[in-house]
């Protein structure tokens, strides 16, 4: 009597092992070079679904309530995260006029678009970091959206840095820490901050920095992506500089 009450839970655990036991099996025939100690059930439960927060691409289980931030290959090695994110980018582009930004940098330049805050800290680092790559050689073309939702006087720098006589030296001051006595005003510059901020929340922009680089999506300040970046580029300046210089 005893053993029946506990048939089918027995049955159950059986199930799962033997489940567990193909699923090890499956996963060394398709990730050949995956070495891994340890294997067994996950917490994660019943179906995956995937969802883009601010660019960045998010995997929620209903059934279990478990949020992942994951990076997804498929047997190929094919990272489908960074594909779900450049089609993303690829997206929010469309909706991007460049020719409202700010512009700053050199013209030629490889160029970013950047969505910024004078307030937020990594912004701040990121201006030092592209300064300290332009004394290096290499400057980049940032095309400047305003995010103002975040910090309560980001709005008002913003608007001085556009209402300024030089953008560009207003800017670098502002990110720099450095705070007029008086935030000049202006309707054209009311005006850019007010559509900048239409724009983030139309695309969906909810963190700063937030860059697109040749049409990749990058969250926050990456330092090796924007090495990767800017090295991708040099690469070819050299290249042509080399073969003009031979001939």
């Amino acid at each position: 009597m005893s053993q029946d009450k506990h048939e089918p839970a027995l049955k159950e655990v059986a199930s799962l092992r033997e489940a567990a036991a193909k699923a090890q099996v499956k996963l060394q025939q398709t990730f050949t070079n995956l070495q891994f100690e340890d294997f067994g059930p996950s917490p994660v439960q019943g179906p995956i679904y995937q969802a883009s927060a601010g660019g960045r691409i998010i995997y929620y289980a209903p059934q279990s309530e478990h949020l992942l931030f994951a990076t997804v290959y498929d047997r190929n090695g094919v990272n489908l995260t960074a594909l779900a994110q450049e089609q993303g980018a690829a997206r929010r582009l469309k909706a991007i006029d460049p020719a409202k930004a700010l512009a700053i940098g050199p013209a030629g330049a490889p160029t970013v678009i950047e969505f910024t805050d004078p307030d937020c800290p990594y912004c701040q680092a990121l201006d030092r970091f592209w300064a300290a790559k332009a004394a290096e050689g290499k400057p980049v073309r940032r095309l400047i959206f305003f995010v103002s939702g975040i910090h309560p006087t980001a709005a008002a720098k913003a608007e001085h840095i556009l209402c300024s006589p030089d953008h560009e030296a207003a800017f670098k001051a502002a990110y720099s820490g450095q705070s007029p006595a008086a935030l000049a005003q202006c309707a054209q510059g009311h005006a850019k901050v007010a559509d900048d901020a239409e724009l983030v929340a139309r695309i969906g922009i909810s963190g700063t920095p937030t860059l697109i680089a040749d049409g990749k999506l990058i969250s926050g300040f990456q330092q090796g992506e924007l090495e990767a970046f800017l090295d991708s580029h040099a690469k070819p300046a050299a290249a042509k500089a080399a073969n003009d210089a031979s001939r």
